[in-house]
């Protein structure tokens, strides 16, 4: 089993403040795993409502949750949104005897019952696959190819890899959505995500898909939002600032996971990644999806300007704002774009992120960086 520190110190840190913590994230990202660590499976206090037997220990709610003490676990729990009510009463106790952690699967019903009943006792952590940190340096291009899903990553094998991956998909179309319901046909949002894939590390322009498709804009859109809610993808907003220039205003898109990204573009090998014309977009969403997973900003946004000026990521940190680019080249050198954020977006500094091993600078406020310091402290590295 791979330790998550960075997931188990965010957790333990919510454990401790909040009376209700929901745990949110896709489907085989490793929550419940997380949740036993702190919670033993056949304890009294743990509840997976895919048990049966823990269905029926639910059949009257108040009775079972009332009298238990400590930290109560309930997996799961977008399958009984009538707990809601019950968890707000049973939050609001002085002195509390209880807390709360909820397990679910990213989904916007969920989020919108718990945000109605739960409004001002319930603290939100969200976790994705394995993480660069997680998995060591030694493993990044396996973890660059397979993504972080720890069954995904874990495989014997790149075939069994594969597999897994084709299976999550498919029970993802047809199980998961539908049981949101969507009213999307899986055969359609399977075709979106597949043209998606070729928008990775693009500005989205919702016309292309929506002639391809034969659909609206809006509905498109919608197909979008909604793969978003779920984790499947990040939309990165694009910063707007009071210049007097014509700056984007469109998201960029980004699988949140670089194998599903892999798995619809037909990437099969690391020879296969490598030589693959998304190469260069596929590395960049992978550290983009790094550094957001373990740096935390108070706010992430990505920057361009119809002239061509462009900044792959803008993060707000305590007070400060440093500014991020990606380059998969062997030697990063310093660029009129560069020079362009630096002083348009009023920046801390900016950090180069490149495959290589030496760190250096390239200007007074440009450095520089190995991607090999995200394996470890990533704030230090970058903030």
């Amino acid at each position: 089993m791979i330790k998550r520190p960075a997931a188990i110190c965010q957790l333990e840190t919510a454990l401790n403040r909040s009376r209700v913590i929901a745990l949110l994230g896709p489907r085989q990202c490793g929550k419940t795993t997380l949740a036993r660590r702190f919670v033993s499976p056949e304890s009294p206090h743990y509840f997976d409502l895919e048990d049966p037997l823990s269905l029926a220990r639910l059949d009257e709610p108040m009775t079972a949750l009332r009298n238990l003490t400590g930290l109560v676990v309930i997996d799961e729990i977008q399958r009984r949104p009538d707990l809601f009510p019950i968890l707000r009463v049973l939050a609001d106790r002085d002195p509390l005897p209880a807390r709360f952690l909820i397990l679910g699967s990213a989904s916007p019903s969920l989020l919108r019952q718990s945000s109605e009943s739960l409004a001002g006792r319930l603290e939100t952590v969200h976790i994705g696959g394995l993480t660069l940190a997680d998995v060591g340096l030694k493993a990044h291009e396996k973890h660059w190819l397979r993504g972080g899903f720890p069954l995904s990553f874990l495989a014997g094998n790149e075939a069994d890899s594969l597999a897994w991956r084709k299976n999550f998909i498919q029970a993802f179309l047809e199980r998961d959505i539908p049981q949101l319901g969507a009213g999307t046909a899986a055969m359609t949002l399977f075709r979106f995500w597949t043209m998606l894939a070729h928008y990775h590390g693009q500005v989205w322009n919702a016309a292309e898909p929506a002639r391809s498709l034969g659909v609206n804009e809006s509905t498109v859109r919608r197909y979008l939002d909604l793969l978003t809610a779920l984790f499947m993808v990040r939309q990165l907003p694009a910063w707007q600032t009071n210049l007097k220039k014509r700056q984007v205003k469109s998201p960029k898109i980004y699988f949140r996971d670089s194998g599903l990204l892999h798995q619809l573009l037909g990437i099969r090998t690391g020879e296969n990644l490598l030589s693959h014309p998304k190469s260069g977009a596929s590395w960049e969403g992978y550290i983009v999806e790094a550094i957001l997973t373990a740096a935390q900003p108070d706010e992430a946004y990505f920057w361009g300007t119809y002239a061509g000026a462009e900044l792959d990521l803008l993060l707000f940190k305590g007070g400060r704002r440093i500014g991020v680019e990606v380059k998969r080249a062997d030697a990063p050198r310093l660029t009129p774009s560069m020079r362009t954020a630096l002083t348009d977006l009023n920046l801390d500094r900016i950090r180069v992120i490149y495959p290589g091993e030496r760190r250096y600078k390239l200007a007074e406020s440009v450095e520089v960086i190995p991607a090999s310091l995200l394996a470890g402290e990533v704030e230090n590295a970058l903030l």
